[in-house]
């Protein structure tokens, strides 16, 4: 049951998104844009997701701290969201590294927020809400917001359980029987797993609700000590103790019996939270309408399958539980568990399986793809086979631990 919001504790709230990390791990898909801003699920970029979160929650003072390879993520934030009234003291804007208090770029998570205390002054929020801007997941933080109120917290952190052999790669929290927490490790070699519950562990979704007060002066004083200057690795667990730090269990807008949350850091994890759209029954679903992710789309026609095999000498344009998006054709092919961004083109005779087609990829005749992601504007010739000869494939291409053909924007084939 959901709380009866005071919405005026939410009137002086400041949203600042992460979004200025390298995304190594992703690479080569973040070989020329920031990570928040790869293509994912057809049409949308990654940060739609949060940004979504934010709107759907009535939240519209928001800055995105950006950095590396940025061009991408701000003309998508430019021409997708440029949608809130200054008039009405409502924004979107991104902001690199102002070099106001040093000359370094952002050296962490808390460093990127401590060089932009300038803009807290300015702003004079009540409270900061600190969000990733490569997760998908829905979440209406005005339920998180009311459950700090009414802990009088510090800081407030959303949790979720996972299995204790991936809680490896997040920052581990245990907890009290009030919920208060009392001990924070980040990608422990050995996680702690829930009482009672060996399989599972409680961890951090990387979404911090701060007291203004409180998150100025913690990242000041991280600032003056040797650190990687990081929430995770070293904010969190040194106030421990000292602030009143709360867990918050993730509460899923996603209307379904397990809970959606996905930190896409892996190329394999990126293809697989890809793979969840596409299944007869999506464990997330785009197609709530109470709860719409928002994003920007180029004017295309319709989607077009041509051919079919009584009239074509075999040649079939088919689609199998797969999405399509705008500007697509199917041209006597066929593809199966799949996702086809904009304008995309599949000649005769070729096949397509369980892969990610991003933004006007060309696919020649008898072609065969299959586990892959071939990245924008990339002509595959006719004849040509990804995923089905990874010793050959890795010749040219990147390869997952799990097998996943990548094929880097616009590469020459």
């Amino acid at each position: 049951m959901r709380h009866s919001y005071d919405f005026n504790i939410f009137k002086n709230i400041f949203v600042m998104i992460l979004a200025g990390g390298q995304g190594e791990r992703l690479y080569p898909l973040t070989k020329d844009r920031a990570k928040p801003a790869v293509p994912f699920g057809g049409i949308y970029r990654i940060i739609d997701f949060t940004l979504s979160n934010c709107l759907n929650s009535g939240l519209r003072k928001i800055a995105v701290l950006t950095q590396y390879k940025s061009f991408s993520l701000d003309r998508h934030l430019m021409v997708g969201w440029n949608i809130f009234n200054t008039a009405l003291d409502e924004y979107i804007e991104a902001i690199p590294p102002q070099q106001r208090i040093s000359q370094e770029w952002y050296r962490g998570t808390a460093d990127a927020v401590y060089q932009n205390i300038y803009t807290l002054e300015r702003e004079r929020p009540e409270k900061v809400l600190i969000l990733a801007g490569d997760h998908v997941y829905k979440m209406d933080y005005r339920d998180m917001l009311a459950y700090h109120e009414e802990k009088k917290a510090d800081l407030t952190i959303p949790c979720i359980e996972v299995p204790v052999q991936d809680a490896k790669r997040f920052g581990v929290i245990q907890v009290d029987k009030d919920f208060r927490i009392i001990n924070f490790e980040e990608k422990p070699s050995d996680p702690k797993p829930l009482p009672g519950n060996p399989d599972k562990a409680m961890v951090s979704m990387g979404i911090y609700l701060f007291n203004t007060k409180t998150l100025v002066q913690r990242t000041i004083e991280d600032v003056k000590k040797p650190s990687e200057h990081d929430f995770g690795k070293n904010i969190i667990p040194a106030i421990i103790g000292r602030d009143v730090i709360y867990a918050y269990d993730f509460k899923d807008e996603n209307k379904k019996e397990v809970k959606y949350w996905r930190d896409i850091g892996t190329l394999d994890a990126y293809w697989e939270a890809n793979m969840d759209l596409v299944a007869v029954d999506p464990i997330f679903n785009l197609y709530d309408k109470d709860w719409p992710i928002r994003t920007y789309q180029e004017q295309y026609p319709p989607v077009k399958t041509v051919f079919a095999e009584a009239y074509s000498g075999g040649r079939m344009g088919v689609t199998l539980n797969s999405i399509v998006s705008a500007g697509c054709i199917i041209s006597g092919a066929r593809v199966e568990r799949s996702l086809l961004s904009p304008d995309v083109r599949i000649d005769c005779h070729s096949e397509v399986y369980d892969s990610i087609i991003m933004e006007h990829v060309r696919i020649g005749k008898h072609a065969k793809i299959r586990r892959a992601i071939i990245d924008k504007s990339v002509v595959v010739p006719d004849g040509m086979c990804i995923g089905y000869n990874l010793e050959e494939d890795a010749k040219h291409f990147t390869i997952t631990e799990k097998g996943i053909v990548v094929v880097p924007k616009e590469m020459p084939l």
